[in-house]
């Protein structure tokens, strides 16, 4: 089963495609651009259409989704935890 979806391995969010994911799974992760899985520990609860960090990200760090600059890290993430708006704001503000 896949949880979460990527498009280039150094993305460093994906995308969660199925609900019910929880803290203590092991997610799939399809990376797109390659079409191949690999695995992330899953840290957090994460809802469906949130994203899941795929590595560990520090303050002001960029965050990449899709190959693209979505924002940047406002509070520490580990890998496998959720990235959402309380630890990722836009640049544009």
């Amino acid at each position: 089963m896949i949880h979460c979806v990527l498009h280039d391995p150094d993305d460093s969010v994906a995308v969660v495609v199925t609900e019910g994911v929880q803290a203590g799974q092991v997610l799939t992760a399809l990376i797109l651009d390659e079409d191949r899985t690999i695995q992330i520990p899953c840290k957090a609860d994460i809802p469906l259409g949130h994203k899941v960090a795929m590595k560990d990200l520090a303050v002001g760090e960029t965050v990449i989704k899709y190959g693209t600059d979505i924002g940047k890290v406002v509070t520490a993430v580990k890998a496998g935890e959720h990235a959402h708006v309380q630890n990722i704001r836009t640049k544009r503000w």
